[in-house]
């Protein structure tokens, strides 16, 4: 894919994305962009995903699509929002710093309430907070920081990919008993922590991949 401005307009225009951001701050190192898919129902929410990408047109197919999908996912769950995401390019465990996510929170209020930053990979409930201090639209803080918060959003995404697993054998065996199934967990993060623990209580038998090996061994049985 090629970054010149024609065909930046022709991926939007093919997949109906009303706006993308890009914020450059050399001074804090953040590279970020924030895609807004639909607000028809309401303000774009989305994930703030942070990932060290090979390339910038990676960085924007990533966020564009992502930011599709919570359009769909927010409109059959019944939520007054669209969809929307956040990518920063970077490595989450050597380029993320409370400067660089306070610098992402100011442009995020720059945008006028059109979009919510939410979690996603590569970040955690503490970087929320510091995008917090500097701007309101944040969704999935703990309840001590925002009354009307949910805590870790990663525990209902476990949770709807679990009960999604038991659905499908249950549609195949007539069963959804899980105990002996295989089940493969790419990705070992707040989510795929979380549903490999719920598959092992019920006797799964889960092989877990996962780009960096401490996650994997953290999990290993």
């Amino acid at each position: 894919m090629s970054t010149s401005q024609n065909s930046i307009f022709e991926l939007m225009s093919q997949s109906g994305h009303q706006n993308l951001f890009f914020c450059n701050d050399e001074l804090v190192g953040l590279k970020a962009i924030v895609a807004i898919h639909d607000t028809t129902l309401g303000p774009a929410i989305g994930g703030v995903r942070m990932l060290p990408y090979e390339s910038t047109e990676e960085a924007i197919e990533d966020a564009l699509r992502l930011s599709k999908a919570i359009t769909y996912k927010s409109a059959i769950t019944g939520l007054n929002l669209g969809g929307g995401s956040a990518v920063i390019i970077g490595n989450s465990r050597l380029d993320k710093s409370e400067v660089l996510l306070r610098r992402l929170g100011q442009f995020i209020e720059g945008l006028n309430g059109n979009f919510i930053a939410s979690l996603d990979v590569g970040t955690t409930q503490r970087d929320l907070e510091h995008i917090y201090t500097e701007t309101d639209h944040v969704a999935g803080l703990p309840k001590a920081i925002h009354g009307s918060g949910v805590g870790d959003p990663s525990i209902f995404a476990a949770q709807g990919v679990y009960f999604g697993i038991k659905a499908c054998l249950k549609e195949l065996y007539r069963s959804e008993n899980v105990a002996g199934k295989k089940v493969i967990v790419h990705g070992v993060g707040g989510v795929g922590e979380r549903l490999i623990a719920m598959l092992r209580e019920e006797n799964a038998r889960v092989y877990v991949s996962d780009i960096t090996e401490e996650k994997m061994l953290k999990v290993a049985a």
